[in-house]
């Protein structure tokens, strides 16, 4: 019973150590030496008197091979530790698991999931998949490379060390899970539009979004909702108080900010004063109508689920093409979504024209212009 307690709580028992997986050592170990002494641990905290060469090798050998015949483990090597089934998981849903970790590590950089796949492709080499072929094969990718250094082990061997808050990730992790309040200090602001240095705060989130990691976090002073890129902070992260306020709160408070960020455009969820009207329903949005045209505009018109107050309303049809000439794009949004919403229509150039509000049509216009003369037209 003890042998199935550890490999249950233990999966892997038995494999090298992560350290020599990321150097990709050949050193030898012995698989069945550290599972005895798994074993061991196990039994000294249930309190069991066991002689100090209990198990032997020799016992352990024949237990593994009881659980081989009544089908707990598989006919087949365990060199890289030993594991029951797939725990929660069927053989396939494992394979899609796979494959979201293979991309976070891949393209979103995630120093964490890189060495937990990197364990899993060792530890389940010769592990037998539903679906023929190699179990590593990426069938479903997500497509988003992360544009900054985001591993500090990577950082340390190329040489392109950032000391940014990436080091301290644990840290943060635990400070998310358990509503811990943090001290964080921000060393960049490229639009000149954030405070730099220390800054008090409850993080609630670590995301990834189209180029970078961010954290979502609320500012204790005030309750004020923001987001930051991770990589703008250095490598300081103190905890003010490790009793934390538990994930009721931190719960409550990401649902404002996913509230927040489901009704804007874009990550930036609006200064104090704005923020608390929109949050109370008390701030107006803005109706906003652009019009495509072809051919972005049949583009366009396959994203019908870019936004909930989002409506499509395709123009006459040309007679000749018998497509319409144009698509009106009607939105709701907070006025503190209007520069990230410009920004994305500036993307697609001559085949967009901002119809309403006036404002954001001089904007739209005065942007197009800046373009020209940036040309010389």
């Amino acid at each position: 019973m003890l042998l199935l307690l550890t490999l249950l709580h233990q999966p892997g028992v038995g494999g090298p150590e992560p350290l020599a997986i990321r150097d990709n050592s050949d050193q030898h170990h012995s698989a069945l030496a550290a599972l005895r002494a798994q074993i061991r641990t196990l039994a000294a905290a249930r309190r069991c008197d066991w002689p100090p060469a209990y198990p032997s090798t020799a016992t352990l050998r024949k237990d593994i091979q009881l659980l081989r015949q009544w089908g707990f483990l598989e006919d087949r090597m365990y060199r890289w530790g030993y594991y029951l089934g797939t725990a929660v998981l069927t053989r396939r849903e494992l394979q899609v698991a796979l494959n979201a970790l293979a991309s976070q590590a891949k393209f979103q950089a995630d120093p964490q999931v890189r060495q937990i796949y990197k364990q899993l492709q060792y530890r389940l080499r010769g592990f037998h998949f539903e679906t023929e072929g190699d179990s590593f094969y990426p069938v479903r990718e997500i497509y988003q490379r992360s544009i900054e250094w985001t591993d500090p082990e990577e950082m340390v061997q190329r040489g392109e060390n950032r000391r940014t808050l990436f080091h301290c990730i644990e840290t943060l992790e635990v400070a998310i899970a358990r509503g811990q309040p943090i001290e964080i200090f921000r060393t960049r602001a490229p639009y000149g539009n954030q405070q730099l240095g220390a800054q008090i705060a409850w993080p609630l989130q670590l995301l990834y979004s189209e180029i970078a990691w961010y954290l979502l976090l609320e500012n204790c002073a005030d309750g004020h909702l923001a987001v930051g890129r991770v990589s703008r902070y250095c490598d300081r992260c103190r905890v003010l108080d490790p009793g934390g306020r538990g994930l009721p709160a931190q719960q409550a408070s990401l649902d404002r900010a996913n509230r927040l960020l489901a009704a804007g455009w874009g990550l930036f969820l609006g200064e104090p004063e704005e923020q608390q009207a929109e949050l109370a329903d008390q701030l107006p949005l803005t109706a906003i109508c652009v019009r495509f045209y072809p051919p972005i505009s049949t583009f366009i018109a396959e994203g019908d689920r870019r936004h909930p107050r989002l409506r499509l309303r395709p123009g006459r049809k040309d007679p000749q093409t018998q497509q319409p000439v144009h698509l009106d794009f009607h939105i709701e949004l907070p006025p503190r979504s209007h520069h990230e919403f410009l920004r994305w229509l500036q993307r697609y150039g001559g085949d967009v024209e901002v119809m309403a509000p006036a404002e954001l049509r001089a904007e739209h216009r005065k942007r197009a212009m800046a373009i020209a003369q940036r040309y010389r037209v």
